[in-house]
């Protein structure tokens, strides 16, 4: 074989491998869950969302690299191994309070990549970069806060200080990451009889709200109770005011008659007002009228006067 064919033959094998490169490396594919960022001679230049087949200038002109859209969770203090069991890792989640006391602290940060540029060329590890500032902004927050609201009912605020101060961080790293969540898994004591302890405290402290709520309930049962009560003396007091004005206003009536009858006939009235009396005070007795001399002047048989029940009789036996 001669130099000119072997030369032709290495020339058509370059130009068959050119080939190649070129048909398979000038078209791509972007799934729904995914984008791309076209790579110019090592420059970011576009960024590709919408899903189906694209075109490209071969490489080594442009590369692509495929991201994907979804929602990725950051495990911070434990990871999930290859059989689905869960490692601890306490040296990572070991932090100290506001009130010099140690807790074990594990999240999960929820993020997604929205800027695939600077996630790609911003940073060499950006995952790295989120885990270092995870760890940096929830030791932040659980130092500045005590024990009793990181065990208890503190949680929700703290996984909120958290978020806001891991956003912050991200923005100035500025590595095309945002972070959507940070969830608290679980805040506990290192030492399980510390851990018992607390517990146990726990429960007194629910025990004494309870306790409390229960008397705020019997007061304010009681206090209905004798404002009902109160209520009903007063309409009751308020009636019996009213019924003693009336009877007064009555009596006031009746006297102001009488006092009529009694001016124009002062001497007449007088007695028969002194015989009313006397018979009412003393309905038995018998009534004498005496002379100024102690003479019996008159017997009033006041008695017969009355009006008598009829009264009945009743026969034993069969006679007549």
């Amino acid at each position: 074989m001669s130099v000119k064919k072997t030369l032709m033959m290495v020339g058509l094998g370059i130009l068959g491998i050119i080939a190649l490169i070129t048909v398979f490396t000038s078209w791509y594919t972007v799934d729904e869950s995914e984008q791309a960022v076209v790579i110019t001679f090592g420059r970011a230049d576009d960024t590709v969302t919408n899903p189906g087949l694209h075109f490209k200038l071969p490489w080594p002109v442009q590369s692509v690299e495929i991201l994907s859209k979804e929602t990725f969770s950051l495990q911070f203090g434990y990871k999930q191994n290859k059989s689905g069991e869960l490692e601890a890792y306490d040296a990572e989640t070991k932090m100290i309070t506001g009130d010099e006391n140690i807790v074990l602290t594990d999240l999960v940060v929820q993020w997604k990549i929205t800027e695939p540029n600077k996630f790609l060329f911003s940073s060499q590890d950006p995952e790295g970069i989120l885990h270092s500032a995870t760890s940096s902004a929830i030791r932040s927050i659980i130092g500045s806060s005590s024990i009793d609201a990181a065990l208890t009912e503190g949680k929700a605020e703290i996984e909120g200080k958290t978020r806001e101060l891991l956003v912050s961080l991200i923005e100035k790293y500025d590595i095309g990451i945002s972070v959507l969540g940070v969830k608290l898994q679980d805040v506990e004591l290192p030492n399980k009889d510390v851990r018992a302890a607390f517990t146990a405290v726990t429960d007194a402290r629910e025990m004494k709200n309870t306790k409390i709520n229960e008397a705020e309930k019997y007061e304010n049962q009681r206090t209905n109770e004798a404002n009902g009560e109160r209520d009903a003396i007063l309409s009751k007091a308020k009636g019996a005011k009213t019924a003693r004005i009336e009877q007064a206003q009555g009596d006031v009536a009746v006297f102001n008659k009488l006092y009529e009858q009694y001016k124009g006939n002062q001497q007449i009235t007088r007695e028969r007002l002194i015989l009313e009396t006397l018979e009412n005070v003393l309905p038995k007795a018998q009534i004498y009228i005496m002379n100024d001399d102690g003479s019996t002047m008159k017997y009033l048989p006041l008695q017969s006067l009355q009006p008598q029940q009829p009264q009945t009789e009743k026969k034993e036996g069969g006679g007549n």
